[in-house]
């Protein structure tokens, strides 16, 4: 057979195979659209499919370990800005020193600074600082200026220092904001903090009483006595016979902690005894920061506690809080 026969037979014989492909194709459909539909409307027509999935189009929408954690889980005081508003330091570098000056203005979704606030426990803003080894701990109530501007003094020692607004601005949520000071000078780190029950503040003594623990309300009793003898008038301060701070050991977490009783209302004794309720999210270390005042003058006593775990993270409590407000 020639060269030029060959060729036109292989020729006819490619021809044939394409269409018998072309025939097949036809009837089977598009490969392709048949993968696209199975990752989206295969339920179209097929409402019990939809009905197994929960009405879900990929069925993994209402897997809890894909959701992630909302704004509303973390703890306060870790996030600069949350909400739309913003914690900003006029200088984030201080030097150290006594009475050393710091201002700061919380901006709103606007981006302008926040000059309406609504008063909570007896203040418009609580600004808490505290340097990152749990040493200098200061509870302080800045003076608000008209154009937004917040300034207060503070006695700083070198290092690392982390600063805490606690607040609500008019027609918001009630928050916490923290944000880094670094203090110069020659650094010298305090001493490791150790499980501490009983803080010793000059002629005062306070015993701390209940167990912190992961996933669940703890009740804290602090027993305030002076020369050995229990003190029954205290002061009320800040709305409270004593006003508690909770610091998460290595993040310095700001959690929500609750008074249990007002002064005056017929059933809170002015002490020995101040109790407060706690929520904390995980195990591990924490420390406390009461400020009670007696004799005119507050008195600040700091225990460092563990809390044992429970593999649950607590909810938002009963009044809604969960931004760390801690009061």
């Amino acid at each position: 057979m020639s060269t030029p026969v060959r060729l036109a037979g292989f020729v006819a014989a490619i021809a044939a195979v394409f269409g018998i492909a072309s025939v097949i194709g036809k009837g089977v459909g598009p490969f392709d659209d048949e993968v696209s539909s199975s990752h989206g409307d295969s339920h179209a027509d097929d409402p019990a499919a939809d009905e197994r999935d929960g009405g879900h189009e990929d069925g993994h929408e209402d897997d809890d370990e894909s959701t992630p954690p909302t704004a509303q889980e973390v703890p306060g005081g870790l996030m600069i800005s949350q909400d739309g508003y913003t914690l900003a330091l006029t200088e984030a570098r201080a030097p150290a020193g006594e009475d050393r000056p710091l201002s700061f203005t919380i901006t709103g979704p606007d981006g302008a600074p926040v000059t309406e606030y609504d008063v909570e426990h007896e203040k418009e803003l609580h600004l808490i600082a505290v340097r990152r080894d749990f040493t200098g701990f200061q509870h302080v109530h800045p003076t608000l200026a008209g154009d937004g501007t917040w300034s207060t003094e503070l006695d700083l020692k070198p290092g690392d220092w982390r600063v805490f607004a606690d607040f609500k601005a008019t027609g918001a949520e009630a928050l916490t904001l923290g944000a880094d000071l670094a203090v110069s000078g020659a650094y010298e780190p305090g001493p490791p903090a150790q499980e501490s029950r009983t803080a010793v503040v000059g002629d005062y003594e306070v015993t701390l009483d209940g167990d912190l623990t992961a996933g669940a309300d703890a009740e804290l009793t602090l027993s305030v006595a002076k020369d050995g003898e229990p003190v029954t008038d205290l002061q009320p301060y800040l709305g409270a016979y004593g006003h508690l701070v909770a610091l998460r050991g290595g993040d310095l977490a700001y959690l929500h902690v609750h008074p249990e009783g007002t002064p005056g209302d017929g059933t809170t004794e002015p002490g020995p005894d101040v109790t407060f309720y706690a929520a904390v999210p995980s195990a591990g270390t924490y420390h406390l920061y009461l400020d009670f005042q007696h004799d005119g003058v507050v008195r600040t006593a700091a225990f460092t506690v563990t809390a044992g775990g429970t593999g649950e993270t607590p909810k938002p409590d009963e009044h809604g809080e969960s931004s760390g407000h801690a009061h």
